[in-house]
């Protein structure tokens, strides 16, 4: 366990073994390092990051693992479990140019990290995650992190975790060429187990919330659906919020209330309001949903989660017929079948949503919703349970491992 890991040891995830083995039959050799990092769910504050608002994230239990050793091919020689083409760039000129796409997630942080002076050297690695893609469940920032991880560990140094954080967004914004915010990778990189995130996205400071209630766990769904409308629509959202924040006379969202959007309204048109009103509203929700997580108050929790779909829904319109009706149905099955709220996480037109459910009732809960969404969509959802997980963490080396090799 890495010095910047929480003191309450992380439980090895089965992907570690996983990808220790699948090293060994690639190379003929053990491991030296293993690291380790997670994806993450938004349980709410959506469409706010970049509006200088809060979000209340935490990791999950699914984690991409890269188990590495030293080689003297002069290389980093890298194979993915899940992705079909390798990676092989000469040591002393990481670039991704030539390289299949998958590969800015990983030389992406070790040109930034080189850069820094942590030049990792000739490796044999492999990849290899049990994090889904395309649900919104930032698999590409677990690579990230999981990736920086490692290159902290083979150069015996440590990056403060917000810096890790940054690092691994630039090489997200550089090399994968996606305009991503600070929340999938601060969450891979600073969750500790047993704690949702509440991450200030204006400052980047951020606290931990307690979240270790053994008598409730969070349900993903995966709708398995995702609409090309997506596209477009994210940039689209962030030029009318810049416009109605433009038009309100504010300098930040955070200075606005509910009631000062109402007296303001004429300074915008109706879509502009109706975003505004979402962002105002959502910065709100998400500071209460996190003083409910404090209380244990699990359905002024799912109460406020409710809210949010509602908002995403019909102010900022992102949700699609498939994430309201996987929240539909169980917002039917209620309290009394054990499901205290749910909302649609990620950017919207499709993925997942987050369900806050009854822990003993998991097994139940998730069995109807898959049952009762395939009969209403002709779509085979994919759903599965978690509580808060670690962050960033090794399972295998560390410093002394990379002495041993030199």
């Amino acid at each position: 366990m890495t010095p910047s890991q929480s003191s309450s040891e992380p439980e090895i995830p089965s992907v570690a073994n996983a990808a220790g083995l699948l090293f060994a039959e690639q190379y003929g050799k053990e491991p030296s390092w293993i690291a380790l990092a997670p994806g993450r769910v938004n349980l709410i504050g959506e469409h706010i990051d970049y509006n200088d608002g809060f979000v209340l994230p935490m990791a999950i239990d699914r984690y991409t693992a890269i188990a590495a050793s030293r080689s003297d091919s002069g290389h980093l020689r890298i194979v993915s479990r899940e992705m079909s083409e390798p990676i092989d760039v000469p040591a002393t000129a990481i670039r991704c140019k030539g390289q299949p796409d998958w590969s800015a997630y990983v030389l992406g942080p070790l040109a930034l990290c080189a850069q820094r002076g942590l030049e990792v050297g000739s490796l044999d690695a492999v990849v290899a995650s049990d994090v889904p893609t395309g649900s919104g469940l930032s698999s590409s920032a677990s690579v990230e992190v999981a990736t920086a991880t490692l290159a902290e560990a083979i150069c015996g140094t440590q990056f403060e975790l917000m810096e890790k954080a940054k690092l691994c967004q630039m090489a997200e914004h550089r090399y994968a060429k996606v305009p991503c915010g600070i929340m999938d990778q601060a969450t891979s990189t600073a969750a500790i187990r047993g704690h949702a995130l509440l991450l200030d996205c204006r400052s980047g400071s951020y606290q931990q919330v307690p979240f270790s209630d053994p008598d409730v766990a969070i349900l993903i769904a995966n709708t398995n659906v995702r609409h090309a409308l997506a596209d477009g629509q994210y940039a689209q959202r962030r030029s009318e919020c810049s416009s109605a924040l433009l038009k309100s006379g504010a300098d930040s969202f955070r200075d606005l209330t509910t009631a000062d959007l109402e007296k303001g309204s004429g300074q915008m048109d109706p879509v502009e309001w109706r975003r505004a009103r979402h962002v105002v509203g959502e910065i709100a929700r998400t500071l209460a949903a996190a003083e409910a997580m404090r209380a244990c108050d699990w359905n002024a929790l799912g109460t406020l989660m409710y809210e949010s779909h509602h908002s995403l829904r019909n102010d900022f319109e992102v949700s699609c017929d498939e994430l309201d009706a996987m929240v539909a149905l169980a917002e039917k099955i209620g309290p009394a079948g054990g499901v205290y709220g749910s909302r649609m996480t990620g950017g919207g037109f499709g993925g997942s949503t987050v369900t806050l459910i009854a822990a003993n009732r998991a097994d139940a809960i998730r069995e109807r919703l898959e049952s009762e969404y395939r009969q209403k969509t002709d779509i085979e959802p994919t759903l599965f349970t978690t509580r808060p997980a670690a962050g960033s963490f090794l399972a295998r080396g560390g410093a002394e491992g990379n002495k041993s090799e030199t």
